[in-house]
């Protein structure tokens, strides 16, 4: 007998189609309630560390994931090296891909510490404006080992790294700011490759803007969402069929007990792919579907804020949004 389903609004996933998948997501013609959101609406956190966060938004209308996905990758600031001021540069590296490359090494400077440089602006100042330097010169090592080959034991600072990036405090600076906390994320990023009489002196000016503008603004280096799966086997799959039916999805999605029955372990991180649908023998096991109203959040920050801080101004921005077109209404 086939098990009754949980009244969740959900997206069909048949053999050569989707079934229920009206207009964002069957739901454009939902009237929307204020208190059945508050009821409904849920965010769970399932993994968080310094870089990167998975978490559910449950309850929530496709439109308002999206927006906080979008917002996350191109209306959330961050800090980055916007013009570079070349004095000397005898690399192989021409100045223009020179200054693109240090323009995307993501820098650890917290823009909410941070005003937005005015676009007239002719000098730098302590509360819109980080200043690094970049001086190196490659030189062969004097005291070379006989019949040694290796690039460190021939060269001095044959591989330049954003480690070598130093911070220029801007007027009180210093006083506010520590240069493990402005400086680049990663140490080991390589920028250049330089043999003797190859050498960098350059100034790199930092400011304040975001991803709309130029991708090396983005704080994330990605941030996507999906809608949770679910599987529901309609009937007893045992034995041959069982390994079948395991084998058509992802590892760890469906399970085999000690009796040789197939069960659904964990279906959150099936690929729906479909792939039950190529044996006739085993393609009414199971019902596929996605809930549409649950969406799976994946945020890999590039270093600058953590990833929860992230979608926390990612929310603020649209709120700030929605009063602004509040003000405007209002004052017609």
């Amino acid at each position: 007998m086939m098990p009754q389903l949980e009244e969740k609004p959900k997206v069909f996933l048949e053999e050569y189609r989707l079934k229920n998948a009206a207009n964002d997501y069957g739901m454009a013609d939902e009237k929307w309630n204020f208190k059945k959101f508050v009821k409904n609406f849920r965010i769970v956190i399932v993994r968080l560390d310094n870089f990167e966060m998975e978490f559910d938004l449950i309850g929530l209308q496709p439109a308002f994931a999206n927006a906080f996905r979008r917002l996350m990758l191109s209306e959330v600031p961050s800090m980055a090296i916007e013009k570079v001021m070349v004095r000397n540069n005898t690399s192989i590296i021409q100045d223009e891909v020179l200054a693109h490359r240090l323009g995307l090494i993501p820098l650890k400077a917290d823009p909410r510490l941070f005003e937005y440089r005015p676009e007239d602006a002719t000098e730098s100042t302590e509360y819109d404006t980080l200043d690094f330097s970049l001086k190196v010169k490659c030189t062969a090592v004097k005291s070379q080992p006989k019949d040694s080959y290796r690039t460190e034991d021939l060269y001095e600072n044959h591989s330049i790294y954003s480690s070598q990036i130093k911070w220029q405090p801007i007027g009180n600076q210093a006083s506010v700011h520590k240069e493990a906390d402005v400086g680049p994320v990663h140490g080991d990023i390589l920028i250049s490759k330089m043999r003797p009489g190859h050498e960098l002196d350059l100034q790199l000016i930092a400011v304040k803007g975001i991803g709309k503008d130029h991708a090396k603004f983005s704080p994330v280096a990605t941030a996507s969402y999906r809608l949770l799966p679910e599987i529901t086997l309609t009937r007893e799959v045992l034995g041959g069929q069982a390994a079948l039916l395991q084998s058509c999805f992802s590892p760890g999605v469906i399970g085999i007990d000690s009796e040789g029955r197939a069960y659904v372990k964990d279906a959150r991180y099936d690929t729906c792919s479909r792939n039950i649908y190529r044996h006739d023998d085993i393609k009414d096991a199971a019902i596929l579907s996605r809930i549409r109203n649950h969406f799976i959040f994946n945020v890999e920050s590039v270093g600058a804020m953590a990833p929860n801080v992230i979608f926390v101004e990612a929310v603020k921005i649209l709120r700030d949004k929605c009063k602004s077109l509040l003000d405007e209404l209002n004052s017609f």
